[in-house]
């Protein structure tokens, strides 16, 4: 690549909506998928993601930045981390997921994020 490549959210090359409660923007840029997700209050993974994807849990690599709102993760493991604004996560496949609170959780997503919530 010679040149500088931008993408918009606004404009997003793809747009994938949850079962529930949220929606994913997809864009490509430098060869890479970068998502950006609104996740509602009640949205949950198990319940808004699962039914689209058919894995008991997320088995995507989440590398992210949180915008707004809280998520809590919960790992194959039942060890819990919630994600609040400012954080970095860097978080494993084989997780569930919730959104805390009553905002809605923005997460940038830089990540294995290609399929994510990609119906199969």
């Amino acid at each position: 690549m010679n040149s500088i490549e931008m993408k918009n959210f606004d404009k997003a090359d793809e747009t994938r909506t949850f079962e529930g409660h949220g929606f994913a923007d997809f864009v490509m840029v430098g060869g890479r998928t970068v998502a950006r997700g609104h996740f509602e209050p009640g949205w949950r993974w198990s319940q808004d993601v699962k039914p689209i994807v058919g894995t008991d849990l997320c088995q995507v690599s989440h590398l992210g930045y949180c915008l707004a709102g809280r998520m809590r993760v919960t790992m194959s493991d039942g060890t819990e981390q919630e994600l609040t604004p400012g954080e970095v996560a860097a978080i494993p496949p084989g997780h569930d997921a919730e959104v805390v609170g009553d905002e809605t959780c923005v997460f940038l997503d830089f990540g294995e994020i290609a399929e994510y919530a990609m119906r199969k």
